[in-house]
């Protein structure tokens, strides 16, 4: 058990709705595990918590509660929480599911940049192929419950696999039943 959770503490996850608590304010909500799982100050906790939301551009939003926020600052707000024990290893469900194309890049931006500063391993889970591109250093593909491909993100764009190759061109005729 002791080794678990020395791993859980390198693991962090964004989830794809954010899953920020409505009581509680975007700076309670990204404090919220160092809380849970920390013996820092209160003033350690703040400062980290403005540095994860400087990282995310919304440090203006400290004091907001979650539904005075747009999708995208939901969005950055959860993955503030996600960085703020500054894990190994970040996991983002679906971060741009929902968004239009502008918030999008602008989330697509922030996870690169987060991955930069945190000098780690961001995994995402996305169906959002341009997204996903732009991101990825490697892809790996799942086709009912098994990984089918994995490869750098240039031979999965190439990829001869017939189901790979539906998913990329988005047709409704191959190996994929619809």
């Amino acid at each position: 058990e002791e080794q678990r959770n020395v791993v859980r503490q390198k693991i962090s996850l964004s989830f794809q709705f954010s899953a920020l608590l409505d009581s509680l304010t975007v700076g309670e909500n990204v404090a919220l595990p160092l809380r849970e799982h920390s013996r820092l100050s209160e003033a350690e906790i703040r400062r980290a918590v403005m540095d994860s939301l400087e990282s995310v551009g919304l440090t203006q939003a400290y004091d907001n509660l979650p539904a005075e926020l747009s999708g995208g600052m939901l969005k950055r707000a959860g993955f503030a929480r996600a960085i703020v024990t500054r894990p190994e290893l970040v996991l983002y469900d679906e971060p741009t599911t929902g968004l239009d194309p502008i918030v999008t890049n602008l989330i697509t931006d922030t996870i690169l940049k987060l991955r930069e500063k945190l000098r780690g391993t961001a995994v995402v889970i996305s169906h959002d192929l341009p997204s996903i591109f732009a991101m990825a250093d490697y892809v790996a593909m799942l086709f009912e419950g098994a990984i089918i491909a994995y490869d750098t993100a240039d031979r999965i764009r190439n990829s001869r696999n017939p189901i790979v190759a539906q998913f990329l061109e988005g047709s409704e005729f191959g190996p994929i039943p619809i």
